[in-house]
C-alpha cells in the first residue's frame, strides 16, 4: 500500500470527509457539509491517498504564530493499521508553516496513545482550561 500525503487543500475530498465526520465519528456526527466545507477552508488540512483516492485526513485550526489546535483526524477503516494516522500527524507537527508554534491542543476519547507519540500529554493545570460546548450545534440548521 503506497500512501501520499498532500496539504494541497484542493485534493481534499469534501464528499469523503464529510460522508466520515457526520455518519461515522463520534465527534461530529450529523454534522452539515457546509459546515466542513468551511472548516477546510479555514484550516491547514492534510490528506492521506491511495492512488489519488483518498483515504484519510487531519487539519490544524491556527493562528500560524503562536498555537494548533488538532482536529477530525480519522483513517477509513478500509485503510487503518497501516500508520496513515501517524503519517498525518507528523505532517502537520512538522508543517513548516507551523514551526514554532508554543501550545498545540487537542481533544480525543480514544487515540491517546496516538498523540502521545508526538509529545501530546494530558493537561497539566485542568483547572486553568475551560470550554463552551454546544451539544445541539448541528440541530436546527
Amino acid at each position: 500500500m503506497t500512501i501520499e500525503i498532500s496539504a494541497d487543500r484542493a485534493r481534499m475530498d469534501v464528499a469523503v470527509i464529510h460522508g466520515f465526520l457526520s455518519q461515522d465519528s463520534y465527534w461530529a456526527k450529523n454534522v452539515p457539509r457546509e459546515v466542513v466545507e468551511r472548516a477546510v477552508e479555514h484550516s491547514l488540512c492534510v490528506g492521506a491517498f491511495e492512488d489519488g483516492v483518498q483515504v484519510g485526513f487531519a487539519r490544524a485550526i491556527t493562528d500560524y504564530a503562536t498555537f494548533a489546535y488538532i482536529a477530525d483526524v480519522f483513517v477509513l477503516p478500509s485503510h487503518r493499521g497501516h500508520g496513515i494516522s501517524k503519517q498525518l500527524m507528523d505532517a502537520l507537527v512538522n508543517h513548516r508553516e507551523l514551526h514554532g508554534l508554543r501550545r498545540w491542543h487537542l481533544v480525543t476519547r480514544d487515540a491517546h496513545g496516538l498523540y502521545a507519540q508526538f509529545g501530546f500529554t494530558p493537561v497539566d493545570v485542568p483547572e486553568r482550561h475551560m470550554m463552551r460546548v454546544v451539544t445541539d450545534a448541528y440541530s436546527g440548521r
